[in-house]
């Protein structure tokens, strides 16, 4: 399994009545993971991923985002609260691809 980790800023982002926090991946770790892409992609782009900040870890998909130039990877409420993380706070975190 390819693993990956890096220190990021959480960002929000607001649509309709919904919010959404995320983190970009760095440019130079989204550049290796759109290399590994092969064959049939998942929908928008996504690619899966299992994430660990702190001793939380679970998985989900991160995704191409044209306004960021990398992916995107949502971090869900629950994981900021076990972890204290704030939406205007940094997380150190690992991805590790999951094969499709």
């Amino acid at each position: 399994m390819t693993k990956y980790a890096f220190t990021a800023p959480l960002w929000v982002w607001r649509a309709r009545n919904q919010t959404w926090t995320f983190v970009t991946v760095p440019e130079d770790i989204a550049d290796e993971v759109e290399d590994l892409q092969t064959g049939l992609r998942r929908g928008f782009g996504a690619v899966k991923v299992r994430v660990t900040i702190g001793s939380t870890v679970w998985e989900t998909s991160m995704f191409p985002s044209s306004d960021q130039g990398s992916y995107i990877l949502p971090v869900k409420a629950s994981v900021r609260k076990a972890e204290g993380l704030s939406v205007d706070g940094t997380a150190r975190l690992t991805i590790e691809l999951i094969e499709p």
